[in-house]
C-alpha cells in the first residue's frame, strides 16, 4: 500500500481542532493498516518524526431508507502525536 492509500482524509472536529495545539493529527485511514503503516504515511506526505500513534475502529451503523435497511462503511481512526521539534501539519489553506 502507499502512503495516500493508507491516509483518506483529515478528521475537522472541534475535538480535533482542540488537540492540534498539543501537536496530535487526526485522520481518517484504511481499515487494513496498522500503526507503523500510519507513522511512515505521515512521516513520508508531511516530512514530519512522528512520536506515537493511536487507533480507533468504528463499526458501521445501521441505517433505514424505507422497507430498506443496511450499513454504513465501517471506518478506522488514528491520532497521530508529532515529536516536539517536529513542524506542524498545515491542514488547512488559507
Amino acid at each position: 500500500m502507499e502512503a495516500r492509500d493508507i491516509l483518506k482524509r483529515p478528521v475537522i472536529t472541534e475535538r480535533s481542532s482542540e488537540i492540534m495545539a498539543e501537536k496530535k493529527y487526526t485522520f481518517e485511514v484504511d481499515t487494513r493498516a496498522n500503526k507503523t503503516q500510519v507513522k511512515d504515511a505521515v512521516e513520508e506526505i508531511f516530512g514530519v518524526k512522528v512520536e506515537k500513534v493511536n487507533v480507533m475502529n468504528y463499526k458501521g451503523k445501521f441505517k433505514r431508507v424505507g422497507k430498506f435497511g443496511g450499513y454504513t462503511n465501517k471506518r478506522r481512526k488514528a491520532i497521530v502525536k508529532l515529536t516536539a521539534d517536529s513542524k506542524e501539519i498545515e491542514l488547512f489553506e488559507i
